[in-house]
């Protein structure tokens, strides 16, 4: 673990280091161009490409005796300097005559933010017949010709200039920081994204007011639910590469992602934000996170990597269609599925991927061996949690209709736990404290089918359906869990687990308008002490489903009583009573859930859009959270969860986008059963009417500025 944790840390502080070393080189080159823009990209440089003269119709006007007579000429005069067709105003030509003419542009700079003037290094260029007329004349970087101004209707505005120009701090014009422009040579690249991205949100939510409350006065088991809480993300991310990547797979990839991050959270109740009440409700922190630090190199043509993918049309072993595989290294971000539902996550792997049959497949097979998460930003830090993950899925692209992929997808769980695990803020995570404490191993396996595509162009003429407009999108999903739990804690046993998720959304377009219904079912533990634990539970997911982070109840995670126990998640839709996503170990003895949604999307303008949902939940089974809160009886209605929100682009790109919104949560005979028992003075008629009666919310706001 040590070795492991040294080559982290050698890469985490190295790539940083070198990614802005040549970010500086960059800019001091390129200001040297800005002083000397005249010729400089083109002089004393060796010639790699003839670029046709705006004055090769010269030659053209010549007749045949006065060209004849200038070639005699040239051969009389041997002592003449012969120097490269890029040389100086009085060199001659290759062929010893008239120097030719400076091509179009050669006297101008490149129209965006080039950088250095070049690159290219060559003693012997090339010649052919075509550069020895005078027509041509070599240059050696194609990517950095320069144009000459040009302003084709005399508009002092420049509002009609033909040729825009780019500039350092505009990334949707020609940049090298952008990879528009060669770095090294005339192949390899490099990209720079800056990052800011701002989270805000109010919320009520029950939270516990333990035995030393904020109020002195406070006879409820839960308190007032108030939380403040602010996130703040800088991102650096350099990307170097070599090959052209709007054509092809690169050759190999270097790349790096690291992360500042500033929170704070503030809370009405103590012991929420930190275990130690004398440290009050307020909570501030930071981290400087390495995000993702990974190499990826393109193996070859998939064919002659794997013959058995062969088809008819590959001929020794190369792809007529360039299909590929290539393998990365390193902390890596993977989904394993459309929708996040099982793995979705930033996390140190091995991953081999490629396509085959002219990309109509792709194929992932992933080894994680998982990081600890920081407790208050989620993001990686350098330890290893004892976690291994494998991933193997296989997309196939236009299946029954075109525009429609099905996944077939195996996930495999190792998760070893260890002893003791606290958190930053001082509360226990593993071994969950839920149930008989002790510590844990899991071996499970998720088998899965997804699909997700538009079918078909129209609706069927039934019942007016067609009246409504385009055609159906539709996505599923379903996983089937098995494995076993060497000791579950609410079980108190060894369990053997059996578990399904089935989830489906439909949605039409419209002109500006999507409708959508979506439907997931997640199994519960009917029995939980029977040795089989039917309840399913994700690896570590982030889903975008009903809502997404629009919903209630996906981005706020519900407290279970006053433990470490979350009823839900922040991110994720299932109600499986882990102590924490991030820390805790999945559990498979919970309640399950049903979901019914409906939902509209509105692009009301190029820059506006509005996202709206309605969820209706309820618990698939309660045995789980009787056993738990020792009550006689929980009923199954979870409550509902209406949201809305809106995704704005000011500026029509995605540079500067504003997520907005706000959701509450209308909680169900269900919910509110499990918060009964804080009681006022007037007796038990008033159990859980100061929390469990309350109508919950989540007001949200994130600004994501990207360079």
């Amino acid at each position: 673990m040590r070795t492991c944790k040294r080559h982290i840390l050698w890469r985490g502080l190295t790539l940083p280091i070198v990614f802005c070393f040549m970010l500086t080189g960059v800019l001091a080159q390129s200001s040297q161009q800005d002083n000397h823009p005249v010729r400089q990209t083109f002089t004393g440089l060796p010639n790699l490409l003839a670029v046709n003269s705006s004055k090769a119709n010269v030659s053209d006007e010549k007749d045949e005796k006065k060209v004849a007579a200038e070639k005699a000429s040239s051969e009389k005069e041997p002592d003449v300097k012969k120097k490269e067709a890029s040389g100086g105003d009085s060199s001659a030509s290759p062929s010893g005559g008239t120097p030719p003419p400076t091509p179009a542009g050669a006297e101008e700079p490149p129209l965006g933010f080039a950088g250095p003037k070049s690159t290219v290094r060559v003693s012997n260029p090339m010649k052919t017949d075509e550069q020895e007329s005078g027509d041509f004349i070599p240059v050696d970087d194609r990517w950095r010709v320069g144009f000459p101004e040009w302003d084709r209707h005399g508009d002092p505005t420049k509002a009609n200039y033909p040729y825009t120009k780019g500039s350092l701090l505009n990334p949707y014009r020609q940049n090298v920081l952008k990879g528009d422009y060669p770095i090294l040579g005339t192949d390899k690249f490099f990209t720079l994204t800056l990052t800011s991205e701002t989270f805000l949100s109010t919320r009520r939510i029950p939270l516990p007011s333990d035995i030393s409350a904020n109020r002195p006065d406070s006879r409820e088991f839960f308190g007032r639910g108030g939380l403040f809480l602010f996130n703040q993300n800088f991102c650096i991310e350099g990307d170097f590469f070599q090959g052209a990547a709007n054509f092809k797979p690169v050759d190999w990839r270097i790349h790096a992602k690291v992360v500042f991050n500033v929170n704070y959270a503030h809370s009405r109740e103590n012991v929420v934000l930190r275990i130690d009440p004398r440290r009050g409700n307020t909570r501030r922190d930071g981290i400087i996170a390495l995000q993702e630090a990974f190499g990826e190199y393109r193996l070859g043509d998939t064919t002659k990597i794997f013959p058995f993918l062969r088809g008819q049309s590959s001929k020794g072993g190369y792809s007529p269609f360039f299909d590929t595989t290539s393998f990365r290294a390193g902390i890596q971000l993977f989904n394993s599925d459309f929708r996040g539902f099982i793995f979705n996550d930033s996390n140190l792997g091995l991953r081999l991927f490629g396509n085959f049959a002219s990309n109509r497949y792709q194929y992932n097979v992933a080894y994680f061996d998982m990081l600890e998460k920081d407790t208050n930003s989620g993001l990686n830090t350098l330890s290893s949690r004892a976690q291994r993950v494998f991933i193997a899925n296989l997309y196939r692209q236009d299946t029954i209709k075109k525009g429609y992929t099905i996944e077939f997808s195996y996930h495999y769980n190792r998760d070893d736990g260890q002893a003791l695990f606290v958190d930053r803020n001082g509360f226990p995570q593993r071994p969950q404290v839920f149930g008989t404490v002790v510590p844990h191993k899991l071996r499970t396996h998720y088998f899965g089918f997804t699909t997700d595509g538009h079918f078909g162009e129209r609706l069927p003429n039934f019942l007016w359906l067609n009246k409504i407009g385009g055609g159906l999108n539709l996505s599923t999903a379903f996983y089937q869990v098995l494995g076993t739990d060497d000791f579950n804690g609410l079980a108190g046993r060894k369990v053997d687990v059996n578990a399904q998720l089935v989830a489906a959304e439909l949605s039409v377009d419209r002109d500006w308008k999507r409708f959508r219904t979506s439907f997931l079912y997640s199994s519960g533990d009917n029995n939980p002490t029977d040795g089989t634990a039917r309840g399913f539970d994700h690896i570590l997911d982030c889903n975008n489903f009903a809502g997404g982070d629009f919903s209630f109840f996906n981005q706020v995670g519900i407290p279970f009583l006053n433990t470490t126990t979350q009823i839900s998640n922040p991110h994720s839709l299932i109600p499986d009573l882990r102590s924490n996503k991030i820390h805790g170990q999945a559990n498979h003895v919970n309640p399950g859930l049903f979901l019914y949604n409906i939902g509209a999307d509105f692009d009301l303008t190029q820059k506006l859009r509005v996202i709206s949902n309605v969820n209706f939940l309820s618990f698939a089974a309660t045995q789980p959270l009787v056993l738990g809160v020792f009550q006689p009886q929980i009923e199954k209605s979870l409550g509902v969860d209406f949201s809305t929100g809106i995704k704005y682009r000011p500026i029509l790109t995605e540079n500067i986008v504003i997520f907005s919104g706000i959701s509450a949560f209308r909680p169900g005979a269900g919910f509110t059963s499990i918060f009964e028992q804080n009681c006022k003075p007037a007796g038990p008629l008033e159990c859980g009417k100061e929390t469990g009666n309350k109508t919950l919310f989540n007001l949200f706001a994130t600004v994501k500025i990207n360079y």
